[in-house]
């Protein structure tokens, strides 16, 4: 969801700020979403599950 529609347009017009975080990342022209030959590497799976788990631990955790 991270180039089409999102939830956070409903949080945006009660005027909650609202970003997105992709967390999975590739070569900038290497557009295969859903094509035939989707792919990822394993590796770059398990580094974004790790990233995007990292980020909403500190983005949830109390800042003192």
């Amino acid at each position: 969801m991270s180039t089409g529609a999102s939830d956070g347009r409903y949080l945006r017009s009660s005027g909650i700020p609202t970003y997105g975080v992709q967390g999975f990342f590739g070569e900038r022209d290497d557009v295969r979403s859903h094509g035939r030959d989707e792919r990822m590497l394993v590796q770059s799976f398990y580094e974004g599950q790790t990233f995007l788990y990292e980020i909403v631990k500190k983005l949830s955790t109390q800042q003192r």
